[in-house]
């Protein structure tokens, strides 16, 4: 399985949408150089908040494009960035990947999955009504979130759009991925 890099966005500060980039750099075991997020410790306010000394799982966002149409076709407008992501995809069910899972991103930098992105009220304070169309219910009424996965960097690198991604599956069965 492959995908593409389409954009890359990072913030030295906290908010909740962050600029695109003409590239990122990642750095092994911290998350996105100059982002308010990198850090061997957790750095999102809310953790912060509950035990600062908890492992960083949420180095890199990743979010997959296709989001975008799903939620444009309800009449939000939502672009790369947008949501807080690092790195926007397109061409990966990323929510379908098991934990464990290596991205290949580019010729270098590799991401480890830790699990999905909990989607928080800040998505409503950013386009009212949107939490509810990246958090739902399937068929048998189990939650369902949209929002994008996380992950820890295991190998640096420059990252770009255009970048290609390679997917390496972990041994062993498929974990389905739960909220970090």
């Amino acid at each position: 399985m492959s995908g593409a890099v389409t954009a890359v966005s990072s913030n030295a500060e906290y908010s909740f949408t962050k600029p695109n980039r003409e590239s990122i750099t990642l750095l092994e075991g911290l998350g996105v150089a100059g982002d308010v997020h990198a850090g061997v410790t957790v750095k999102h306010r809310s953790r912060v908040a509950q035990d600062p000394t908890q492992p960083n799982l949420r180095q890199v966002h990743l979010i997959h494009e296709e989001l975008f149409a799903e939620v444009g076709a309800a009449g939000f407008e939502v672009r790369a960035g947008d949501l807080g992501e690092n790195v926007t995809t397109s061409g990966l069910d990323l929510l379908g990947l098991s934990a464990g899972t290596l991205l290949h991103l580019g010729d270098e930098a590799v991401v480890e999955v830790t699990g999905l992105r909990n989607p928080c009220l800040q998505i409503d304070a950013f386009r009212a009504g949107l939490l509810k169309r990246v958090v739902g219910r399937d068929e048998s009424g189990a939650l369902v979130r949209k929002a994008g996965i996380m992950g820890v960097v295991r190998r640096g690198g420059t990252v770009r759009p255009g970048d290609a991604i390679v997917v390496e599956a972990p041994e062993g069965p498929h974990v389905p991925l739960d909220r970090v």
